[in-house]
């Protein structure tokens, strides 16, 4: 297959490769303060449907909505982030939340239902945003700082990963931590995925390893026993996910090339 970007390549380090959740289309966006889309063809050459650009915007990650029809992007050093509304052709600045006292909004996850933006601030604040007014719900907070969440599939729970090693797991509609286990042998928790089937947790922590946990363990346990300890990484795992039938998981660290395991 060709580069998926081919006909504009990014002139900085890119952040986010995304593919939209229904059209042939994917995205790429970085911190040259760009977001490419690409129309994604088998063999041919991969045309450039249009690159929007942000001024003085570095972007740290950018996301499709679950509909399809915005683009969610934040920056690496500000508090604000925009929402591109892709049918209207409108970039519409998001300049302060309301009740969200963060000096750098970076990290954030949207639930699969589409109804929620979860920002990860810092000092382990969590603000539950409504998707459709970009609007603070409740705020959450875990001990430590956090490093990364994940939504369960049906957007009831949300697993949240601290640095300290520790996930907290929350009920998305009543706010409260329902349980937290410890993820074993982790000195410093990094990325975490619930799979689609909500079968599998997987933990990556900074010394490479990632931890793959049943959920119903997860659930019950303090300290539950990972079905699988993943040691291929040598570097830190930055990125875990799982493939739409569970069937795979991706494991991968940004802190070494090629640095990328399926498993």
């Amino acid at each position: 297959c060709l580069p998926a970007n081919q006909e504009r390549f990014a002139n900085g380090k890119l952040v986010t490769v995304q593919f939209h959740p229904s059209a042939q289309v994917v995205m790429t966006a970085g911190h040259d303060r760009s977001v490419s889309l690409f129309q994604v063809r088998n063999f041919s050459l991969n045309p450039k449907i249009q690159s929007i650009y942000l001024e003085s915007f570095p972007i740290y990650k950018a996301r499709f909505s679950m509909d399809g029809e915005q683009v969610i992007a934040t920056g690496t050093h500000h508090s604000m982030f925009f929402v591109y509304d892709m049918m209207a052709g409108n970039i519409i600045p998001i300049p302060k939340v309301r009740g969200v006292e963060e000096k750098f909004l970076r990290n954030f996850e949207l639930s699969p239902d589409g109804s929620f933006m979860l920002l990860i601030g810092t000092s382990g604040y969590l603000h539950l945003l409504s998707m459709k007014t970009k609007e603070l719900i409740s705020t959450m907070k875990v001990n430590g700082r956090c490093t990364a969440s994940a939504f369960t599939p049906d957007s009831s729970k949300i697993y949240s990963y601290s640095k300290e090693g520790e996930v907290f797991i929350w009920d998305v509609r009543s706010r409260k931590c329902l349980h937290k286990f410890e993820d074993e042998g982790s000195l410093e928790g990094k990325c975490i995925a619930v799979s689609k089937n909500n079968q599998y947790v997987a933990c990556g922590s900074s010394s490479g390893v990632v931890n793959l946990y049943t959920t119903d363990t997860c659930l019950k346990e303090n300290r539950p026993k990972p079905v699988k300890a993943i040691m291929n990484l040598v570097t830190s795992a930055t990125c875990v996910t799982f493939n739409p039938t569970t069937e795979i998981l991706a494991v991968a660290s940004r802190d070494t090339d090629e640095a990328v395991k399926l498993v």
